[in-house]
């Protein structure tokens, strides 16, 4: 960076004035100068001067000049200004954000000694540096000051990091202290960090380097430690003198210190890692540079001189123009400024990373940019001001960037797409698709608000050219996949994201339901589709109709307008919606119903009733009865029962109307008779069951209530007595029998035989069944009957009345069975035959009648022929021998391959008439040969010739042809087939036939017909050469005759006649072109002619030009006169009649005044020498300022007049101010007077008249008097204008009277009074004595108070000493802090007296809030006993870290008592678990309950266990750095930290499948801490999830010990457990009996029937699975050894080989398992395994090689 002077504010003095202090604000709009004078100067952006205001000392008896000022400061909003002064106190000015805002003090700040720096970090209070070494901060808010620290040493200086959250001070003594007011997690210490060598009057904090100059003129260079990294030494510059101050850059990259004469530049280099002296600036006779500010874009300095000098200089490092339409600003390597050129708005891009920005650019119609670094990308939106920053890396510039969705960034790199979101420094999702045309991918973030949703993003996308992926970006979950079969075109996703319109290939147009997964096809031809914006309105076109979906549920409800041209767009303005249609050259708007839109939206919202009132006001068409459908379906879902009621009565349901109506008013009748919601009642709730049809949901409730009655009732009323028997029967109702001997009686009464059969079957009177079988008609179900039961077999009567009523009925294949049943096969054929049931027919043959087989399979397969089933007849013909119909039932089944099996056995003559059948087939589907083969075998040769000729195999056709017909016959042919390719428009095609016969005059004649002239040309110059250029000649006749000049052109110059192309262009006045073509293809002479020619048709500048280059003026000249063209007249008189040039000009006045331009009128006046027409021209437009500046400059007898009219014209106008200027400047007062007078502005004419006619004043004066006196024209305006007359006059006693004499009976303005009681006592300290003084104030005060201003009341009081009196008032408009801080300013003796005032207004109200800033204890005890504990916690973090634990932990027990260890839980991560002991037994409390909690075992637990084992960490953190790090519970809280360890793998693990064997290995490794864990609870997941793997072994074995748990916990002793099968392992036998079984009965049963199933298949040994080690596989101690392996940090298991050790000792991973869950990890993408990892690194320590990445 280097520095370029650009301006000066102000210019320096002879002497000594020192610039004390500069400040720019953070919207880089003002900037604020204090001078020696102790005046605030306000500059805006471009260095204008706009404001300035004067500082005022701490007290005014000590004078203007008691003070200097040492620190300005702008606040974060731009609104405020700090100053900082050496009198003990702070101002803060608020001055507003325009220019025009009063300056008032808002603030103040008294300090215990003078101050002598400041700051105003950004989302920070004030920070003040004071001379007894304090800094101190600054509350605006709450208008106190309080000591962050404080040294004993001066302080000099003081500095703030980028952020703001961090300060450093530079002390007298060298000393520099760090301070931060929040944690940014960088492990910086506070405190002091180093001793500089003098004092660093020149300090700034830039980048992670603290910078520090003085007066031994080394700049030194500290680091985070406190350690001098780097130092400039200037020390031996003999022109270098003490540094003074110094600055830094908001990016924190550029520090600027300054001296004398000079300032010197450091620049941050990222790849050095250091800093580097850039060109210093030098700048003779600057003098002392006092005072530095850097504007917050970095693109400008300011420096303050001791001589009274401001200069501005250039920060930045490049510029560059974009486009010419945007300028960007380099002020750093990470920062950089873009400037809209037009609109002069700016952006500030930076990157949060500090990495170098390489690049940018403005792309999207200049809406959007795009900005490289290293590491990171940049996107933002202009028009908006979102700026992201995402990590990226480099593609080396392969990205392609899509801007059509507003919200967010398409990028596609290397077969993936990421979505960046404006404004958000994430990538909000990364999908693969091949796949980015705009109109393929649909991405929708929260575009319309629903029920119960906060944050929708859905993204649509295409997986392959048929399958669409549905995502959701908030969850990164797939939604739905959607398989299409044929190609997409075109998607997009309503703005919901629940549903899904797409097009395909075919322009068919469906509806994808995300939430069903079903697709509907809603139009079979689209051309155009959309959603309408804000709703789920579908509008698309088909062909020539309009079509809209008003209800998008309902797609077969499509409203459709016929239209005649296209739709080009949609368009939803102020509550309009709006179809464009272009119709030919005109656009047609259609304007569709926003009432229906709007239903849908109200329905998406739950708005049911705004619903309800949109459909009220429509006509009932197909549309609105959908749509009520749909709010009836919603309305009752939503047991909206009324609009329910209201949409089915729309509907015409009459019945389901009055069913609601009667409901309703039930529902109102047990409100009323119960209270409550009436719909809460057990009847209503069944009766709107019943509605539902959902019988066994009310069933369910009256059952329920124990109302068995009305439940058989219900079901009996409904006729479903099968239901109401079911119920009876399982409540044991007494009338049961009754209820089954009614049902009986109402079946036979409604004739329903076959029901009362079955209740009799199931009686077993299975006679009785058979009779009412046969008397409905049913003697199907009587014969079943009969057949299963031989004893009715016997029955031979019974037998044949139901065989003859089978016959009779047509069942003629039961008939049939049940005679092969009684042995009557003959009757039993019959029946076969007669009824078709073939098979059972052949079956019976081949067994009784071998010879009719044949006859059944002709017969078979001629009964499948007529029933159409001829594939399946085929085999029957075969086995009957009937090769004809078995041919013909192939070829009509299409089953041409079985059909020609048959036929190559046959005899031709039989065969013969196939032949053209499957010659046809064989040609359809392309298989020429065989399809040749069968049509000669048919003697059809033409055809087969026509076949390959429509295939386009032309040579296989010829072959054909050559060998079986006559030439002629085949040119003939190939003529004829040419000729009907040639009229379905196949050229190609029949060119080559015409080729192929030697015709091609045919195929020239062909193209020439078609206008197909290049292939004719082609064929004329390869078969007719000679007659080329005639050719060419011809078709550019024909060419130029039909307008197409560009192709005759070539035809033309190609037929060598360039000429005609020359004549050509003339004709169609296209002379550059003529000119061209004779340039390019004429001789010399003819390029001459044609220039004289173009000269000669134009008019105008350019024929002058031509014709004078051609001598040809004179025709010029006249042509000129003749049309009146002024330009062209001109030229011609410049060179050959000047005396016409006044007359022309004036002519050219004259005409371009009737056109309205009046200035180019008034400049042909002025040339013309007729200015005073000029000034009558304006005058008569009343364009004054015109008139005026010609009048002065070429008429100044006319300024006079045209002042005076123009005033005339301002006051008619109201714009006095403007009216007086002019009357002033045509030195006419009199007449100002005159009309202030008229228009009753008083002050204004008395004004004028004491300036500029003083002998009037007297006569006004009096006249003013006389009307103020008068009642009548009196009021309270009079009375106050009367006031500031006499004040004027100096008149000061009369003033405060008339002042005074304004109350509230005049007026109910009460800022009105207050004005002037305050102006009466101003006057009267000021000017009169102070006793008269005090009698006012005593007279206002009280009057001040009771129009409720005691403020000012308070501060009249307080002018004249009036203490008492004025605390008094203050607490009487409770204005506490006021009053305290008057009582501990002025009289600290009634402090007491406002604090026990206070005390009591809080108490009265229990207000804690308040007392908060009193008594902060007594205030959180008050929270604490009005149980609002979450804001006792929000108080008590503002106190010190000992107070907010104390009410954590009370806070903490209180939700333990109350069962919610969950949010003890998340108190404890929230705010740390610091190591106090009274706090461990809630700590410990808080692990046990977790482990004791149910459903903790699954993926979805992680969260709980991830908390408790952050929290653990936390605890064992604290406890290792404090003085409890002895305490023996130091050791038990960290097995406590593993076990939690152990139980969050397993979760993460548990959600990724191929993990699920490390979740079974953690289970297995808490085995050994079940002197924790609750045993039984151990076992049985060990147990379980052994089982999951396959370690049938082992989880027999932790089963069976599960088991026995169970079993003493029931027994209330561990005593007779036997422990055999864990000898010579590390899980401990010695462990607490749980108090409660852990696993439910259930889980219990299932345990007991698999150890029982695997103890009885004796496949499993009841023993542990051993190592290498010959010792359980889970133990890490090795009895035979004794050696003690560590546990895995992954799986828990013993890590013996392959072993990865971390930095913290004792911590390593088995390899396998650490690279199995790494690569899952990364595979993934899971938050939970990520997090792991996380905690791992933070436990342990890094891994040997921690370069892995999740992305």
């Amino acid at each position: 960076m280097q520095l370029k002077h650009t301006k000066t504010f102000l210019t320096p003095q002879d002497g000594a004035a020192k610039i004390t202090a500069l400040a720019w604000s953070p919207n880089n709009s003002k900037l604020a100068v204090c001078t020696v004078d102790r005046v605030i100067l306000l500059y805006d952006e471009h260095g204008e001067r706009r404001d300035k205001f004067s500082t005022k000392p701490i007290d005014s008896k000590y004078g203007k000049k008691s003070y200097a000022v040492k620190g300005l400061a702008f606040s974060p909003d731009s609104t405020k200004i700090a100053v900082g002064q050496t009198d003990n106190i702070v101002y803060v000015y608020k001055i507003g954000d325009d220019w025009d805002s009063k300056k008032v003090i808002c603030n103040k700040f008294v300090q215990q000694s003078a101050v002598t720096c400041l700051i105003w970090p950004p989302d920070n209070q004030i920070i003040v540096g004071l001379a007894d070494g304090k800094v101190r901060v600054a509350n605006t808010k709450t208008n106190k000051s309080s000591t962050v620290y404080g040294t004993d040493s001066y302080v000099v200086s003081v500095a703030h990091n980028s952020s703001g959250k961090g300060i450093v001070s530079g002390h007298a003594d060298g000393t520099i202290v760090r301070y931060f007011f929040e944690d940014e997690g960088t492990g910086e210490s506070q405190g002091k960090i180093c001793t500089h060598p003098c004092p660093p009057y020149s300090l700034c904090w830039a980048g992670s380097s603290v910078v520090a100059a003085g007066c031994d003129k080394k700049i030194m260079v500290y680091g985070r430690d406190g350690r001098c990294i780097q130092q400039f030494d200037h020390s031996r510059d003999p022109d270098e003198h003490e540094f003074t101050v110094a600055a830094n850059s908001p990016s924190g990259q550029s520090v600027v210190i300054g001296s004398y004469d000079r300032l010197r530049v450091y620049n941050w280099s990222p790849r050095k890692g250091m800093w580097e002296e850039a060109k210093r600036k030098d700048i003779k006779n600057l003098y002392t540079i006092t005072t530095l500010a850097w504007r917050k874009d970095g693109s400008k300095l300011v420096a303050g001189t001791l001589c009274g000098g401001v200069e501005m200089f250039d920060c930045s490092l490049r510029r560059t123009i974009f486009k010419n339409k945007f300028e960007m600003t380099y002020v750093g390597l990470s920062q950089v400024i873009i400037k809209n050129l037009s609109s002069g708005t700016r952006v500030v891009l930076k990157s949060h990373y500090g990495y170098e920005i390489e690049e940018v650019k403005i792309l999207g119609k200049d809406r959007y940019l795009i900005g490289h670094t290293s590491n990171t990308l940049l996107l933002g939106d202009l028009s908006t001001n979102k700026l992201s920053e995402v990590p990226w890396q480099s593609s080396g510039g392969n990205e392609k960037f899509f801007f059509d969705n507003e919200c967010v960034c398409m990028i596609f790199n290397a077969g993936e797409l990421s979505l960046v979101e404006y404004g958000n420094n994430e990538v909000l999702g990364c999908v693969r698709t091949e796949f980015m045309n705009p109109h393929l991918i649909s991405v929708r973030l929260n575009e319309r608000k629903q029920l119960g949703v906060d944050d929708n993003k859905k993204m649509a996308y295409l997986v392959d050219l048929k399958t669409i992926a549905i995502v959701d970006l908030v969850t990164g979950f797939p939604m739905a996949t959607m398989a299409h079969d044929s190609k997409i075109d075109w998607l997009e996703l309503n703005e919901t994201g629940h549903k899904l319109l797409f097009r395909d290939k075919r322009l068919r147009l469906h509806l994808f339901d995300i939430i069903t997964e079903t697709k509907t096809t809603i139009q079979n031809y689209s051309s155009y589709v959309q959603w309408v914006p804000q709703s789920d309105v579908v509008v698309a076109q088909n062909r020539d109709s309009l079509c809209v979906w008003y209800n998008i549920d309902h797609p077969e409800k499509v409203t459709m307008f016929p239209i005649k041209g296209d739709i080009i767009d949609l368009e939803r303005v102020d509550g309009k919606t709006d179809v464009i249609v272009k119709e030919g050259v005109t656009t047609i708007s259609y304007t569709l119903d926003e009432g229906l839109i709007e239903f849908r939206t109200a329905i998406d919202d739950g708005d049911y009733s705004r619903a309800v009132a949109f459909l009220e006001t429509l006509e009932m068409s197909n549309e609105t009865e959908a749509m009520w459908k749909t709010l009836s379906k919603l309305s009752l879902e939503s047991c909206y029962l009324h609009i329910s009621e209201r949409c089915y009565a729309a509907l015409g349901d009459v019945a389901k109307a009055r069913y609601l109506r009667n409901l309703n008013q039930l529902a109102a009748n047990y409100a009323k008779e119960m209270g409550g919601d009436g719909m809460a009642h057990y009847e209503v709730r069944a009766k709107l069951a019943i509605l539902k049809r959902d019988f066994k949901e009310a069933e369910t409730i009256y059952l329920e209530q124990n109302m068995i009655d009305e439940a058989m009732q219900m079901y009996q009323e409904l006729h479903k007595w099968d239901e109401a028997i079911a119920v009876a029967e399982a409540k044991g109702h007494p009338e049961l029998d009754n209820l089954r001997q009614s049902y009986y009686q109402w079946l036979m009464d409604t004739s329903q035989e076959e029901k009362a059969g079955e209740m009799k079957e199931n009686d077993n009177d299975y006679h009785a069944a058979i009779n009412l079988y046969m008397k409905a008609g049913m003697p199907a179900r009587a014969a079943r009957l009969v057949t299963s039961h031989e004893d009715l077999m016997a029955n031979r009567d019974l037998v044949q009345r139901i065989a003859a009523s089978l016959i009779k009925s047509d069942f003629y294949e039961r008939a049939g069975d049940l005679f092969e049943k009684t042995g009557d096969e003959q009757r039993a054929m019959e029946c076969y035959r007669r009824g078709k049931s073939y098979r059972r027919a052949v079956e019976l043959a081949r067994v009784s009648f071998p010879n009719d087989v044949v006859k059944l399979e002709e017969e078979w397969g001629s009964y499948l022929v007529s029933q159409k089933q001829m594939d399946a007849a085929i085999n029957h013909f075969i086995e009957a021998g009937c090769s004809q119909k078995a041919i013909e039932a192939a070829i009509h089944s299409h089953q041409w391959n079985k059909a020609i099996q048959i036929i190559e056995i046959q005899e031709p003559s039989m065969a013969e008439k196939y032949y053209a059948d499957i010659a046809r087939h064989y040609a359809s589907i392309k298989d020429y040969e065989t399809a040749e083969k069968f049509y000669v075998r048919a003697d059809m040769t033409k055809m087969a010739i026509e076949m390959y000729t429509n295939a386009g195999k032309w040579e296989a056709a010829h072959k054909l042809a050559v060998t079986c017909m006559k030439s002629e016959d085949v040119a003939v042919l190939y003529i004829s087939q040419a000729q009907q390719l040639e009229a379905q428009g196949k050229f190609r095609e029949a060119e080559r036939l015409y080729i192929t016969v030697e015709e091609p005059d045919m195929a020239i004649t062909m193209y020439k017909k078609q206008r197909q002239y290049d292939h004719m040309v082609r064929l004329v110059k390869h078969y007719h050469p000679d007659l080329l250029q005639d050719t060419h000649l011809h078709l550019a006749q024909e060419m130029e005759t039909d307008g197409q000049l560009r192709q005759a052109e070539y035809h033309f110059i190609e037929g060598k006649n360039w000429k005609g192309a020359v004549n050509m262009y003339r004709g169609a006045d296209l002379w550059d072109e003529a000119y061209r073509v004779a340039k390019s293809h004429g001789e010399a002479d003819s390029t001459k002619q044609v220039a004289y020619l173009w000269a000669k048709s134009l008019g105008g500048d350019s024929a002058v030009k031509l014709l004078t280059k051609f001598g040809l003026l004179d025709s010029a000249i006249e042509y000129a006169a003749d049309n009146c063209a002024f330009e062209f007249a001109f030229d011609l008189a410049k060179t050959s009649a000047k005396n016409k040039i006044p007359e022309i000009h004036l002519k050219h006045a004259m005409y371009l005044e009737d056109e309205g331009r009046f200035k180019d009128a008034e400049a042909a006046f002025i040339k013309a020498g007729k200015p005073k027409e000029a000034v009558l021209m304006y005058v008569h437009s009343q364009d004054w300022d015109a008139a005026q500046r010609v009048a002065e400059k070429h008429d100044s007898d006319s300024v006079a007049d045209v002042l005076v009219g123009q005033a005339r014209f301002a006051f008619e106008q109201k714009d006095f101010q403007k009216a007086e200027s002019f009357l002033l400047r045509a030195q006419r007062p009199e007449l100002a007077v005159k009309y202030y007078k008229n228009a009753g502005m008083r002050q204004d004419c008395l004004r004028v008249t004491k300036e500029y006619v003083p002998h009037m004043l007297q006569q006004l004066q009096e006249e003013f008097d006389s009307e103020a006196l008068n009642p009548e024209l009196g009021g309270v305006e009079i009375l106050i204008s009367q006031a500031r007359e006499w004040e004027g006059a100096g008149e000061y006693a009369r003033a405060v009277d008339c002042y005074c004499k304004v109350t509230p009976k005049h007026t109910n303005d009460t800022k009105l009074l207050e004005s002037c009681w305050s102006k009466a006592v101003g006057i009267a300290m000021k000017f009169i004595d102070k006793s008269r003084a005090l009698s006012v104030v005593k007279q206002v005060g009280p009057q001040l108070a009771g129009i409720e201003k005691y403020n000012t009341a308070a501060e009249l009081y307080l002018q004249l000493d009036l203490i008492k009196e004025a605390i008094d008032v203050l607490l009487d408009g409770q204005e506490w802090v006021k009053a305290k801080k008057v009582a501990k300013e002025l009289e600290p003796r009634y402090e007491k007296y406002v604090d026990s005032r206070y005390k009591e207004f809080l108490k009265e109200k229990d207000d804690a809030d308040s007392m908060m800033d009193l008594e902060p204890t007594e205030a959180l005890n008050m929270y604490v006993e009005q149980g609002k504990w979450e804001e006792c916690i929000e108080k008590a973090q503002k106190q010190d870290f000992k107070v907010l634990h104390k009410y954590v932990a009370l806070y903490a027990a209180h939700l333990i008592n109350e069962k919610n260890i969950q949010k003890a839980l998340d108190l404890y991560v929230q705010h740390g678990a610091p190591p106090n002991p009274e706090n461990f037994n809630i700590y410990k409390r808080i692990f046990m309950e977790i482990l004791s909690m149910p459903n903790l075992d699954r993926p979805q637990a992680y969260h709980t266990w991830g908390d408790l084992r952050d929290m653990l960490m936390n605890l064992t953190e604290n406890l290792a750095r404090s003085p409890a790090s002895k305490n023996p519970a130091c050791e038990e809280f960290q097995s406590m930290l593993l076990v939690a360890h152990y139980y969050a793998t397993r979760s993460a693990c548990l959600g990724q499948e191929k993990l699920e064997v490390l979740a079974a290995k953690l289970s297995v490794a808490l085995l050994r801490h079940t002197e924790i864990v609750p045993a039984d609870k151990a076992f049985y997941e060990a147990g379980i999830q052994s089982r999951k793997q396959g370690w049938d072994n082992m989880a027999f074995v932790f089963l069976n010990r599960f088991l026995d748990l169970t079993e003493a916990i029931e027994d209330g002793s561990l005593d007779m457990l036997d422990h055999s099968d864990f000898q010579d392992t590390d899980i401990p036998f010695e462990i607490p009996l749980p108090e409660k079984q852990h696993v439910t009965e259930d889980k219990k049963e299932e345990v007991k029937e698999w150890v029982l199933s695997v103890s009885m298949d004796q496949k499993v040994e009841q023993c542990l699975d051993r190592d290498e080690r010959d010792t359980y596989v889970a133990s890490l101690i090795a009895p035979n050894t004794g050696v003690r392996s560590p546990p895995c940090v992954i799986s828990g298991y013993p890590v013996l080989r392959n072993k990865l050790d971390f930095k913290r000792n004792g911590h390593a991973a088995n390899k396998d398992d650490w690279n199995k869950f790494l690569m899952c990890t990364k595979m993934s993408h899971s938050t939970e395994c990520q997090d792991v990892m996380r905690f791992v690194g933070q436990w342990s320590g890094s891994t040997p090689s921690p370069s892995y990445t999740f992305q």
